[in-house]
């Protein structure tokens, strides 16, 4: 069913494992997040280059997973295990993508999302290195660390509260960040993201699902800076609608067409009996 510390433990070890991982390797990876966030600025004028540094600082960072859970944990990793790896990529990637989509369509058809022409190829390759960055370093901490740690001991509802909490207020550190962003980030994108792991148990279909927002439609991120992707759109209208300074994810048909699929997400891991037990029933 998952893989938190296995019942036959002693309860001080199963509850000072997920301490001890959100305190040393949730550290550790906020740290290199950090870091990683900072080679984005120093490569911007270098896409090419971006995107081999990202891809190099994820595969290190998803290396520091797995040692510390089978060196410190004693366990097998199987959260990033490679079996299925492309298959749940590419699945995260098309919901993202259907979702984004959706949004647009729903703006356009309403007069405020218009589009006036099509950028170079090369306006994609910032988005796919802030996708690898984001992508890898926030699902490794939300979710395979702060959600699992937090699910092990008070069960998957606190855990999904928990790291959707953290992961949508987080983002007011954004520069065009808003409290409303900041709410709505923590109800649709928490609720998806975590939805999305306990599904399979995998993070590989959480990793693939926010390329598209910039490469594709030219979408602020997040209260992030504003970066042109491939189609030229002009972005107009109450911010209600369209997410305003912060970008789709403030707007409500984001908060809507999101947090539907996060409940059915939710309820296909029920059924599949993902969903965890705090420690005292179990």
């Amino acid at each position: 069913m998952s893989d938190t510390s296995a019942p036959d433990q002693p309860l001080w070890l199963r509850v000072v494992h997920p301490l001890l991982r959100l305190i040393v390797l949730g550290g550790a990876l906020l740290q290199f997040m950090i870091w990683a966030e900072g080679r984005l600025a120093q490569f911007d004028d270098r896409p090419f280059v971006s995107i081999v540094v990202q891809l190099g600082l994820a595969l290190a960072a998803i290396a520091l997973y797995v040692a510390y859970g089978r060196l410190i944990e004693r366990r097998e990793v199987t959260e990033v295990s490679t079996p299925g790896i492309g298959r749940e990529w590419a699945i995260g990637a098309f919901i993202g993508v259907g979702l984004y989509t959706a949004c647009a369509v729903a703006l356009m058809l309403l007069g405020h999302y218009r589009v006036e022409g099509l950028n170079p190829v090369a306006f994609v390759l910032p988005a796919v290195a802030l996708a690898i960055k984001s992508g890898v370093f926030e699902e490794l901490i939300f979710r395979g660390v702060l959600h699992r740690s937090v699910e092990s001991v008070l069960g998957s509802w606190v855990g999904i509260l928990a790291s959707s909490f953290v992961f949508g207020f987080l983002h007011l550190l954004n520069p065009a960040a808003t409290m409303t962003g900041a709410i709505y980030i923590s109800i649709e994108a928490g609720l998806l993201l975590s939805a999305a792991y306990m599904v399979t148990r995998r993070l590989w279909l959480c990793m693939g699902w926010n390329f598209v927002q910039e490469g594709i439609y030219s979408g602020v991120v997040s209260g992030g800076p504003a970066e042109p992707g491939l189609l030229k759109a002009v972005i107009e209208g109450p911010t209600l609608l369209t997410g305003g300074s912060f970008g789709m994810e403030q707007s409500i048909f984001a908060l809507v067409f999101c947090t539907t699929t996060g409940v059915i997400l939710l309820m296909i891991a029920a059924r599949r009996r993902h969903l965890v037990p705090p420690i005292w029933k179990r």
